[in-house]
């Protein structure tokens, strides 16, 4: 039987697997997180997902392998993990009063194949004060997270007005689809 890795430093998303109730091992390398400049919004969080479980296959060559990635994107941009404290408030000014879209692409492969996917949540924010970025970035650093802000934290609580999708899509995994690919496709069960 070959072991279910997640490729992922995100703490959240080894949360999300573990609440599924799969057991797995964490596996976490540097990746270049680059993509083509003519790639399409929506499709850059799946296809930074492939990139990623292929740099991990050469590796964990008898393993089942799941990566991610998540993108925030406004009207055509791309909004990834912020540089610094700057970066981010510009992000959550961006944000600021606007209906954004969130997705996460998925990839999972074992020896033999590989299955990749994506889900999108419409997120829509209330108005953010700048006095109220500071205090959330400040506060929460969220440095690691598309878009510079967790929806599980302060700023999702009351910041955010609707979301249209899967809250978990923005948490980082979209584990209602997550969890169907893995029981039909690899035949892998959390019970």
């Amino acid at each position: 039987m070959t072991n279910l890795v997640l490729a992922s430093n995100s703490p959240r998303r080894q949360e999300l697997l573990k609440k599924a109730g799969f057991n797995f091992k964490v596996f976490v390398r540097d990746f270049d997180e680059s993509f083509p400049d003519d790639l399409p919004a929506k499709q850059v969080a799946e296809y930074l997902a492939i990139e990623k479980n292929h740099n991990y296959r050469k590796i964990l060559k008898e393993d089942t392998i799941i990566t991610a990635d998540t993108t925030v994107i406004l009207g055509n941009e791309v909004l990834n993990k912020p540089k610094d404290s700057k970066h981010a408030a510009e992000m959550l000014q961006k944000l600021s009063g606007e209906t954004h879209k969130v997705v996460c692409g998925v990839c999972i492969s074992s020896p033999d194949k590989q299955h990749s996917f994506s889900d999108t949540t419409e997120v829509t924010f209330t108005k953010i004060s700048e006095q109220e970025s500071k205090f959330y970035i400040s506060s929460f650093e969220p440095f690691d997270k598309a878009g510079a802000y967790g929806i599980q934290e302060w700023i999702g609580l009351t910041r955010i007005s609707s979301i249209k999708g899967s809250y978990y899509n923005v948490m980082g995994l979209p584990t209602h689809l997550l969890y169907e690919v893995l029981l039909n496709e690899f035949n892998i069960h959390p019970y």
